[in-house]
């Protein structure tokens, strides 16, 4: 009989939520305990990124949950070094667990002089070891093809359908689902589908990057409630001007359904500068939703604290010290008097380790 396999699942620091949320789940549908593979994943002091697998993974079926979000780059190379590292200690598959992948956005030609990105970065995971990709809601679906290892894309259409559902139960018929981009169309349609509800397209012109010139809804969106379906929220500002564009539609019913990568809020700058306020927001755990940094070997993060001046950590460590230094004076004095008069002086009234106005957290 062939030899069964069990999956092991090794984090980088994109997103450990995440990443303990699949190893709870999993736990709970086979019936065993399913933990991460303990791994430290720090940096030098020049940056680089450094990886260490404590656990023996020779001939294991691994999985990288690892985002190439927010810090992108940082990020992406965690993830090549870490599958460097299990490919190098002889595992027998690695697959990469990327629920959000980044460079996607550069997928084509725009402009003369301008780099491919995505089948860069595709490449390059190929070139580490990595022996089949799972990734949600790619960007552009024409990514899968810039790999030459398989691809799984899975989409949330059937998750988010199911909290529209529930959420504007009664209400459906005045819902009207946005597509903020013509990109989006097939995304926004699919959920459209699902949940019965009729597509409007906002058709925007862009001058450069980033940045939104025009804007021309396309679709009869008065007095209806509008579900602006995003994959990348590079800023604030566009689904509120989406929001904003769609004049007549009923402002104060509206939601946003996205994967971001960076957190979209209600009632920040972007809700002051244009108007309009986005008042749900539901979203999927694709990135983390702040912005996280490599950890530093414990030594130097402490002593960067320290410099810093952090009052707890200093009551906290500064007070430890002064207790070992007292600790260690009052055995030095027990142990000389000892040694000279042949007895041993009383405690201090304090206590033991003298901690009377000092306390160990």
């Amino acid at each position: 009989m062939p030899v069964v396999t069990e999956p092991k699942l090794i984090s980088g620091n994109a997103n450990k939520p995440l990443a303990r949320a699949i190893a709870r789940r999993m736990s709970m549908h086979r019936g065993m305990s399913v933990g991460l593979v303990e791994a430290r994943v720090e940096r030098f002091n020049d940056q680089e990124v450094f990886v260490e697998v404590y656990e023996n993974v020779r001939g294991e079926d691994m999985f990288i949950v690892q985002s190439t979000s927010n810090p992108a780059n940082d990020n992406l190379m965690e993830l090549l070094i870490m599958a460097d590292a299990l490919r190098r200690s002889s595992a027998a598959r690695i697959t990469a667990v990327i629920p959000y992948f980044g460079y996607a956005r550069q997928d084509r030609r725009a402009k003369a002089r301008t780099p491919i990105s995505a089948k860069l970065v595709a490449n390059m995971i190929a070139a580490a070891g990595i022996e089949r990709v799972l990734t949600m809601d790619l960007h552009a679906a024409q990514i899968q093809g810039f790999f030459d290892i398989p691809v799984d894309n899975l989409y949330a259409s059937p998750i988010f359908s199911l909290d529209i559902l529930h959420n504007f139960r009664g209400r459906m018929d005045d819902l009207m689902v946005v597509s903020p981009d013509v990109g989006g169309v097939a995304r926004a349609r699919e959920l459209a589908k699902r949940i019965g509800a009729p597509l409007s397209i906002v058709d925007k012109r862009r001058e450069k990057a980033g940045e939104i010139a025009e804007m021309t809804i396309i679709g009869e969106v008065a007095g209806k409630t509008c579900l602006i379906v995003d994959d990348i929220c590079g800023h604030r500002r566009h689904p509120v001007q989406g929001g904003a564009a769609a004049d007549g539609a009923r402002g104060d019913r509206g939601a946003l359904l996205h994967h971001p990568r960076r957190p979209v809020g209600s009632g920040g700058r972007a809700d002051r500068e244009f108007g309009h306020e986005i008042p749900r927001h539901h979203r999927l755990d694709r990135a983390s939703a702040r912005r996280p940094g490599l950890p530093q070997h414990p030594d130097r993060a402490h002593g960067a604290r320290l410099r810093a001046g952090d009052p707890e950590h200093l009551e906290r460590n500064l007070g430890l010290v002064a207790v070992r230094a007292r600790d260690a004076g009052a055995d030095l004095r027990r142990h000389v008097h000892g040694r000279l008069t042949g007895t041993s002086p009383p405690r201090s009234p304090a206590g033991a380790n003298g901690t009377s106005r000092l306390t160990r957290r």
